[in-house]
């Protein structure tokens, strides 16, 4: 029997405490600028609630089924990120339900986007009928059908899964990191996810680009509001480029391993953590921001509650 020398066992240390130390100096940075962002959401999200004017409102009720969905998207990818980067491998069942609930709340920020789109067109180019067409009930039963087909997706995907012989694997645990990818144990279901993701973001662009036509020609009548449609019309524009953000974050892990074919493992851990900041974390807080400022109502609100409640002193009073 040959035992570890103490040198060897030294080495050993130090490897292990350079590897944690790597993890530490990688993953600190990003995990705090999460939870800056999740804080922010959360903030807004509340904000949301802490009025009857945006419960009562479909447009406030619309934003925050977005920020929701958007903040759960955001913490299930850090906690993804988080176990990739301590290299922690996850069992195939545990896996799935994490990589389905990113997909889930991934598919309802574009849908929930192009209802949002809808209810700018019809405030637009249908004011007299806009209170009787955007209730609170049919913005319900809106949030509803968006929850239901992205869950239906969900349970094709599932379906697909599940079609996959696993009782041949050796065993259960994964030997790579948790991700969407990683579940596409057979070619058929990546067939699939690439199929439905074209037709969401294609259908969802095509709608939103219609809405925002819809509207320009809308602002030219002498009868509509010019302050209006074009409020409406920049929202919209907002609407296209957060369409963008969320197709852009369909396409981080096809990017990553694209790229690992040509360039070395120190470089692509460099890339990866850019592009996952800007292209799956900022993307899901820029709604927070974007609404929080643009919006007159929500702007005092948001700030009253970022500042913990406190009442700032105005400029040249005394404070007592």
């Amino acid at each position: 029997m040959s035992y570890a020398t103490p040198s060897q066992t030294n080495i050993t240390v130090g490897l292990q405490y350079r590897r944690l130390l790597e993890i530490v100096l990688s993953s600190a940075p990003i995990t705090v600028a999460c939870c800056v962002f999740l804080f922010i959401n959360g903030i807004m999200l509340f904000t949301l609630r802490s009025k009857s004017l945006f419960r009562e409102t479909s447009r406030y009720i619309l934003l925050y089924n977005l920020l929701f969905a958007d903040t759960v998207q955001m913490a299930l990818s850090q906690l993804l990120y988080l176990l990739s980067a301590c290299r922690i491998w996850l069992t195939y069942p545990v896996c799935g339900f994490l990589a389905m609930l990113a997909d889930l709340t991934n598919e309802v920020s574009p849908l929930t986007l192009v209802v949002m789109s809808l209810e700018r067109y019809v405030a637009v180019c249908y004011p007299l009928r806009h209170t009787t067409i955007i209730t609170i009930r049919n913005t319900g039963v809106a949030i509803v059908v968006v929850w239901a087909f992205s869950s239906l997706n969900v349970l094709i995907q599932v379906i697909l899964l599940l079609d996959f012989p696993f009782e041949e694997l050796e065993s259960l645990q994964m030997k790579d990191h948790c991700s969407d990818i990683a579940m596409f144990l057979s070619p058929l279901p990546d067939h699939y996810n690439k199929a439905f993701t074209c037709f969401l973001f294609v259908s969802a662009g095509v709608t939103v680009t219609c809405s925002y036509i819809g509207v320009v020609i809308a602002a030219r009548s002498a009868s509509t509001d010019k302050a209006s449609a074009h409020k409406a019309r920049n929202t919209l524009l907002l609407h296209l480029v957060q369409l963008g953000l969320s197709l852009s974050s369909t396409v981080h892990d096809p990017l990553i391993i694209a790229m690992s074919k040509f360039l070395d493992r120190v470089a692509i851990g460099r890339i990866q953590r850019v592009l996952y900041v800007c292209i799956i974390l900022l993307p899901r807080c820029l709604s927070a921001l974007i609404y929080g400022i643009r919006d007159q109502t929500i702007r005092p609100i948001l700030i009253y509650h970022l500042c913990c409640r406190l009442k700032l002193p105005r400029l040249g009073s005394q404070p007592t």
